[in-house]
């Protein structure tokens, strides 16, 4: 059985992107990338809102590398190799490898695939991880806390839905990331 598990670069106010949609103060340094590259390894599906995977398909093209760093082409190499699920009602094709567009987010789908996963799930965007919150299906999350307060935008974490979260662990980042991890209780 795999864990679906929510993971996001906050504001230290709890937002993923500022007021104008902007995220550029969420770029992660060595540090923090070969940390997340860690984390990711071994996840075997990820699940996206259309928008979040917009952001996240530039990973497939190696114009996207810029300088090549080695870290970044281990995240290129981490996200093509990983299976995605894009949930879009407008889509109908898939722009990257290993890629699948669903229409709807089926609650009870996503808890057989679960059920049935050797490894476990990722889901990335705020949109969609607040469905998944909403129906109880989070296992896990990781918030990587950025040292700047973005004063509003678009929230991390939904809100008008009660979130239990038990702290497992926790760490320092040289460049002031906090990164929370915890399991979400019922």
């Amino acid at each position: 059985m795999g864990k679906l598990i929510y993971s996001a670069i906050t504001s230290l106010d709890g937002f993923v992107e500022d007021e104008d949609g902007h995220f550029d103060w969420a770029a992660a340094d060595e540090e923090v990338l070969a940390f997340v590259n860690d984390f990711e390894r071994p996840i075997g599906t990820y699940l996206y809102g259309r928008r979040m995977y917009e952001t996240m398909v530039g990973w497939e093209t190696d114009e996207f590398l810029g300088d090549r760093r080695p870290l970044m082409l281990d995240f290129a190499g981490i996200w093509r190799a990983t299976d995605k699920i894009v949930f879009s009602k407008t889509w109908e094709m898939a722009s990257s490898a290993t890629t699948r567009i669903e229409t709807t987010f089926d609650t009870e789908r996503i808890r057989q695939m679960k059920a049935s996963a050797r490894s476990d799930l990722s889901i990335g965007g705020a949109e969609l991880a607040a469905l998944a919150f909403r129906a109880n299906l989070i296992d896990e999350s990781h918030l990587l806390l950025n040292p700047i307060a973005v004063g509003g935008g678009k929230q991390a974490l939904p809100s008008k839905v009660p979130i239990r979260l038990d702290l497992l662990d926790e760490g320092r980042f040289s460049n002031g990331v906090v990164h929370l991890h915890y399991r979400v209780t019922a």
